[in-house]
């Protein structure tokens, strides 16, 4: 297929809802600077839902907790509604990886939902409609009162999506999320978050390193240079709205846009400078720092 069918412009239409402006974050250590991420800049608009990849170790975290507010940035700023992000804002929520971890084993998946609405001070009665409107949404309604440690893996990561969306969102900011889970569950996953998306009109930027996904999920993918990162190629995704997990990957074009995602990635990975620094290095960095 020719090159030029691949090649789009990044989606720029319409008012940005977050937008990151030339963003560089360099950690100190006692071997020098580390420079994790270099200069990004990109923009989300509302109500889009776009995935961030990139090689193993090129800043993809890092970036995220600059987003998020919870690390600042070195250079660069990022923007929420034109507002500049000096903290953790309140119509922003983070769904991480390590899913188990953010759940509290003692209390119970309403429980668990509803902590982020008490701490913010919300009436009872909101909070209660809330956390049961989350849990319908993931389809959790019959499982409030059972414990994270009775759920299994892909439960428990429904209940920690849950939380995040009774916080009603903005933004919702996803970090590898269904690493950890089996090839089915992460499927039905993949699913749950597009139904998410469509029902709720938050705006998700998605990071992940498995490009099927990255291609199955988004709107765009924006893919990053190795570290220190750039943004290498924004790709606008021109499959159906509508997505199923068989047909809508035994298309040709979505292999073709999985092929072109991959291509990208295998380039960045050869540019890669040697002795660059992965993620776990540079957050072990920041805490020497």
């Amino acid at each position: 297929m020719p090159a030029e069918t691949h090649r789009t412009t990044p989606v720029g239409t319409g008012e940005s809802l977050l937008s990151v402006r030339g963003v560089k974050k360099v950690y100190a250590s006692d071997h020098g600077s580390v420079e994790a991420v270099r200069n990004l800049t990109f923009d989300l608009r509302d109500g889009e839902l776009a995935c961030l990849v990139g090689p193993s170790g090129c800043g993809k975290t890092t970036l995220l907790k600059c987003i998020s507010g919870l690390l600042e940035p070195t250079e660069g700023e990022v923007l929420l509604s034109g507002t500049p992000v000096t903290g953790p804002p309140k119509g922003m929520a983070v769904v991480f990886q390590e899913y188990g971890r953010s759940l509290f084993p003692w209390m119970t998946v309403e429980d668990n939902v509803e902590l982020p609405l008490k701490n913010a001070g919300m009436a009872r009665k909101e909070r209660g409609d809330l956390v049961a409107r989350s849990l319908h949404e993931v389809g959790l309604e019959h499982a409030g009162r059972r414990y994270p440690w009775q759920l299994s893996g892909g439960m428990q990561q429904r209940v920690a999506i849950a939380r995040a969306i009774a916080y009603q969102p903005r933004v919702l900011l996803m970090d590898e999320p269904f690493a950890a889970v089996d090839a089915q569950t992460r499927a039905d996953l993949e699913d749950l978050i597009r139904k998410v998306w469509k029902d709720l009109g938050v705006t998700i930027l998605f990071v992940t390193h498995d490009i099927d996904e990255s291609v199955y999920l988004g709107e765009r993918v924006i893919m990053l240079s190795s570290s220190p990162t750039v943004v290498q190629e924004d790709l606008a995704i021109d499959l159906p709205a509508e997505r199923d997990q068989l047909e809508t990957r035994s298309l040709p074009r979505f292999t073709e846009l999985r092929a072109h995602v991959y291509e990208q990635i295998q380039k960045a990975k050869k540019a890669a400078p040697q002795g660059s620094s992965s993620d776990t290095d540079a957050t072990e960095v920041a805490h020497v720092g």
